[in-house]
């Protein structure tokens, strides 16, 4: 019997998860298909960008990934705090700029709510969508379906592209978290797909080294991370929390 998702990941014990989503069958999510010959090597790009650009839409933030040849990895950071901190009204902006805006939400946002059961709906409404902007299953959800679309229309088919459901790990103390993303910054290299990080194509760490070698202080749209003792959420997320 499988466990609800729900039970499996929990922002209160910790915020911190190591994501892994993996294709069916013969799928190919990166990579070249020995046998028909075919490369899949582009689809890396479409994983690593579509991935990326929703962290400015939900309150995920990437750690680090890898995006392998039949699955990809990620560790992942549940900002609940930056969800809970935002506007009512970036929460509809967030959340209508991937999803079809309800008729009452395009009311809402020109002030044509006059109906006391209206503005509850609305409420309602915000209210959920606040709650999907820090769930990482609906992350989740929304990258693996665009990425199957892509990839079913590629491949002219239809059906399952991903295996199942993602399989996710709770990372509970700082020795678990740098564990994790030191494993999935290493998985090319160990899988002899590169010989060295900056080889790694559609890694998180090479995307971090790129950015080191241009003087950059960060690497966008990537989890910034500070010492603990110089803590600030405005700059980064420690290494260090209290569960």
């Amino acid at each position: 019997m499988t466990t609800a998702r729900s039970q499996l990941i929990c922002p209160e014990v910790t915020p911190y998860y190591h994501c892994v989503s993996r294709c069916v069958r013969r799928s190919f999510l990166c990579g070249k298909d020995s046998v028909t010959g075919k490369s899949y090597e582009h689809r890396g790009a479409w994983v690593e960008q579509r991935m990326l650009a929703l962290t400015s839409v939900y309150c995920i933030r990437i750690c680090s990934y890898a995006i392998m040849s039949n699955h990809y990895h990620l560790v992942a950071f549940i900002d609940k705090e930056a969800a809970l901190s935002i506007s009512d009204l970036e929460v509809v902006e967030r959340w209508c700029s991937e999803h079809q805006t309800p008729n009452i939400i395009q009311r809402w946002l020109a002030n044509q709510i006059s109906f006391k059961a209206e503005s509850h709906t609305c409420s309602q409404l915000i209210k959920t969508w606040r709650h999907r902007l820090y769930c990482l299953s609906w992350f989740m959800r929304k990258l693996n379906y665009d990425i199957a679309v892509q990839a079913n229309k590629e491949d002219q088919c239809t059906g399952r592209f991903w295996e199942g459901r993602f399989k996710s790990q709770a990372l509970l103390d700082e020795k678990a978290l740098l564990s994790a993303m030191a494993y999935v910054d290493l998985n090319p290299i160990r899988a002899k797909m590169a010989d060295s990080p900056e080889q790694s194509d559609h890694t998180s760490i090479q995307a971090r080294l790129g950015s080191l070698e241009r003087g950059e202080t960060h690497t966008p749209s990537l989890a910034n991370f500070m010492g603990h003792e110089h803590q600030d959420k405005h700059q980064g997320i420690p290494f260090k929390f209290v569960i």
